[in-house]
């Protein structure tokens, strides 16, 4: 039976889930606050001519982008034109930087030559990381995590203990790895997924093979352009999108959803999707119909949030690659800072992305576009000054890596972006970035429900529910979201 469907948010999450119940007949429409499609993903472009995504620039696991393409007879190749970066980025260290190859065969040789015997490690870390990806990105996070019942089937029964679930992921790198560097550079990957090495299952080992095995990519034109191909399929399927439209209010009738309140008027549906932040959504609810109360969410594990700056620079950069991390520091203390201390970082490491370096329609002719990130505790103090004071550094050590003096003299361009903005522009929790971390106890069941328990045709989907944090996990949130959906038959 043909549904009319409301969508709240244009995120990954919302346009895949958009896409899906298009393409089963209903009718779907998708209401954006803001003015583009996107959420943390949108891009902007300067008077200047720089353009800028504002959040996600690491595309790993290619093929989970291709599948969704595919399930609409297309593919990305039809959007936009992908590029396998070479490499795929470089750790800064105090003494050196090691840079990674595009090549898993040349990874064994840079491994070997900081540690002997680490080829043949990375070479069996890389085999289980596969079966873990094969396992987790096929099996494990297509189900809507209902009940543990949906994981008793008789492949994931005999792949339990290869899984690792118990393992934490940074007593699993031990195993393989002994110098620190080599640890590091394994470790990192799981910071996308919103907690500390230590308290993430060894399972999650299945990004480093969805990043260093599978490689890392850049659409041209800028990662908005996976946002603009996945909303021109939802289109092509019958979605209607509305921007600059902000729900207000969910109001119910005989245990159901029955209309929305969006810039002050009323709209009539038969199922909703949150694709919105989770808790933000229940606030716009009568607290009897909430799946959880506040301190649901104040005893929760958040991933980090972020300073971002977003900077024109008015020459090139020499000695800068696309992807360039700032470790000079020791990883754990950073991580200590985020969830333990839940304070600005003493000695903080950071994320450099130069896309001009790849792309040159992303900043004018001899100039660069910098993306800098620095992973944040959420809820803490923003003030400008404070910002300010971090850019200093952050530019400091980029000077002192590529050899150019007087950034901040350079710069034609700057905007700033941290914890009040997620608050302000994406009604995030503790102004939080990436969602809900990947802990154990925060893994598939255990994750907020994708239904609501009292009313039956709301639903929500996104970073904040399974499977969880990433632009591909959150692809397939939302055809996860849809497919439960679908199944209603009224």
């Amino acid at each position: 039976m043909k549904k009319k469907i409301a969508v709240i948010g244009s995120g990954f999450s919302g346009l895949s889930a958009a896409a899906y119940l298009a393409k089963a007949g209903n009718d779907v429409h998708v209401f954006e606050k803001h003015d583009q499609p996107g959420g943390r993903a949108r891009q902007f472009t300067t008077e200047q001519g720089y353009v800028f995504d504002m959040g996600p620039s690491w595309y790993w696991m290619p093929d989970i982008m291709e599948s969704f393409f595919a399930d609409f007879g297309c593919k990305t190749a039809d959007f936009f034109e992908l590029v396998s970066l070479n490499p795929q980025f470089e750790m800064i260290f105090s003494d050196e930087k090691i840079d990674v190859p595009e090549s898993l065969a040349e990874l064994k040789t840079v491994f070997e030559k900081i540690e002997k015997g680490a080829a043949s490690q990375l070479e069996k870390f890389m085999q289980s990381a596969k079966f873990k990806y094969e396992i987790g990105m096929k099996d494990f996070v297509n189900k809507p995590c209902h009940n543990w019942a949906e994981f008793i089937s008789l492949k994931i029964a005999k792949s339990a203990l290869k899984l690792d679930l118990l393992t934490s992921f940074k007593t699993y790198v031990a195993r393989y790895f002994k110098s620190e560097k080599l640890r590091t550079l394994m470790e990192f990957p799981v910071i996308f997924l919103g907690a500390s090495p230590k308290n993430i299952p060894a399972l999650y080992s299945l990004m480093n093979y969805g990043g260093y095995a599978l490689g890392t990519h850049y659409p041209l034109g800028g990662f908005y352009q996976l946002v603009l191909a996945m909303k021109s399929v939802a289109e092509k399927q019958g979605a209607n999108f509305h921007f600059n439209k902000t729900v207000e209010r969910i109001n119910t009738q005989n245990d159901k959803v029955k209309y929305l309140i969006i810039n002050g008027e009323n709209y009539e549906f038969d199922a909703v999707i949150a694709s919105s932040d989770y808790q933000h959504t229940e606030t716009l609810l009568d607290a009897a119909y909430r799946n959880y109360k506040d301190d649901y969410w104040k005893k929760k594990t958040f991933a980090p949030s972020s300073l971002i700056f977003y900077l024109g620079i008015n020459e090139i950069i020499p000695n800068l690659k696309h992807h360039t991390l700032f470790f000079e520091n020791e990883l754990d203390g950073h991580i200590d800072c985020i969830y333990k201390e839940k304070k600005w970082p003493e000695k903080p490491l950071f994320y450099v992305c130069c896309s001009s370096k790849t792309d040159g329609s992303v900043a004018p002719k001899g100039k660069e576009n910098l993306f800098l990130l620095m992973p944040l505790a959420i809820g803490v103090n923003d003030e400008e000054c404070i910002r300010e004071k971090y850019l200093t550094e952050m530019l400091s050590r980029i000077e002192k890596y590529t050899g150019i003096s007087d950034l901040q003299s350079k710069i034609e361009y700057k905007r700033s972006y941290c914890v009040s903005d997620f608050m302000t522009d994406y009604n995030a929790y503790g102004g939080n970035a990436y969602g809900l971390a990947n802990t154990l106890g925060q893994t598939a069941v255990l994750k907020p429900k994708i239904s609501n328990k009292k009313l039956k045709n709301l639903f929500y989907t996104g970073q904040l529910t399974v499977p969880g944090p990433g632009v591909p996990p959150s692809i397939i949130s939302g055809k996860i979201v849809a497919n439960e959906i679908i199944k209603i038959k009224n």
